[in-house]
Formats: structure tokens, C-alpha cells, sequence
């Protein structure tokens, strides 16, 4: 057997720097969804997802790659934003096992509602922190971390997979959000 390639005392400090930056971030922004939108961070990750979708409308499936969830923990947070009428689900009329989430009115206002404070508080914990340089190693940084653990992810590898060939199609898309925008379809970019 090989013997492990052990982390540097460097290498150390800077994961469990990185693991506990992560954490607490990830800490930070649940703490304040849940305090001002009265939901968790999993539920705002659903309805950004949604939002941003053709139609306001996911297959459950392609949404649970697309929020890393289970499909049984996305059914069951589905299940708890239909109850509050933020989510309908409807099923695939040419996949009996298939079914779509469709974000409703009171959905996109409750993402409407919560993205201002959500972004202020991603904004005050992370960019008001690094300086422009900063911010974008960070990205780079990230970006190749991502990209090097695509290939373990398969749920990350078909997203991106989704998102290449969604590429072409960005251009109608941004022209439609423009004439959404005027007629209150725009939430802008959540975080």
C-alpha cells in the first residue's frame, strides 16, 4: 500500500482555514434567511434554481443536480414549499416517474423578498472582506477546485454538462429577462 501524501504543516493551516471559512459562511447565510425569510438555505437554493430556469419551471430530477440534493430531500422540501405555496408540482405527462416544479406568484415573491437581505449578507461576509485582486483568485481559486472534482461528481458533471449547452441560448434568455424586467420579472441575481 502507498503511503498517504500527508499534508504539510502549510497545507494544514490553509484547509482547515478554508473548512472553517466555509463553514461559518455557510452558517452566516442560514442564520439570516432563516431569521429574515423564515426559511432555510435549502429552500432559497430551490427557488433561486426555479427563478432563473426557463418558465420558472425545473424537472424534479435536473433539480436535484442542480441544488446537490437527493432526489428524497428535494421531494420532501418540494413537498414543504408546495404547503407554503411557493412550489407546484405537476407530473411528467410522458414519464410517469418524471415531474416538474414550477415556481408559483408567491414563490417568486418570496424569493423576491428574500434575495435583497441574502445578498447583503454574502456581500458583507465575503466581498466587502477581499479587495478586486482578491476576488478574483478567489473565483479562479474555486473555479479549478470545482472543476477538479467534476469528474468524482457526477451530479456536478452532468450540471455542467446542462450549462454548456445552455451556453448557446444565453443571449435569447438575456434578451427575455430584459423584457421581463419591465414588467416586475426580474428579481436581478441572487446569491
Amino acid at each position: 500500500m502507498d503511503e498517504p501524501r500527508w499534508l504539510s504543516d502549510d497545507e494544514q493551516r490553509v484547509w482547515r482555514a478554508f473548512r472553517e471559512a466555509v463553514g461559518m459562511l455557510n452558517a452566516h447565510t442560514e442564520t439570516q434567511l432563516q431569521r429574515d425569510a423564515g426559511m432555510p438555505q435549502a429552500y432559497y437554493e430551490v427557488l433561486v434554481e426555479l427563478s432563473e430556469s426557463p418558465d420558472q419551471v425545473m424537472r424534479m430530477s435536473d433539480l436535484a443536480i442542480a441544488t446537490r440534493s437527493s432526489r428524497s430531500r428535494l421531494s420532501h422540501a418540494v413537498a414543504k414549499m408546495e404547503a407554503k405555496g411557493w412550489v407546484r408540482r405537476e407530473a411528467c405527462p410522458t414519464d410517469k416517474r418524471g415531474a416538474f416544479a414550477h415556481l408559483t406568484p408567491a414563490g417568486f415573491d418570496a424569493i423576491k423578498a428574500a434575495a435583497p437581505g441574502h445578498v447583503e449578507a454574502v456581500r458583507a461576509a465575503v466581498f466587502d472582506q477581499l479587495t478586486p485582486d482578491q476576488v478574483r483568485m478567489l473565483g479562479e481559486i474555486s473555479e479549478t477546485i470545482r472543476t477538479g472534482l467534476t469528474p468524482r461528481c457526477p451530479e456536478v458533471e452532468h450540471r455542467l454538462a446542462a450549462e454548456d449547452a445552455d451556453a448557446g441560448d444565453e443571449d435569447a434568455r438575456d434578451e427575455d429577462a430584459e423584457l421581463d424586467a419591465g414588467d416586475g420579472g426580474d428579481t436581478g441575481r441572487a446569491a
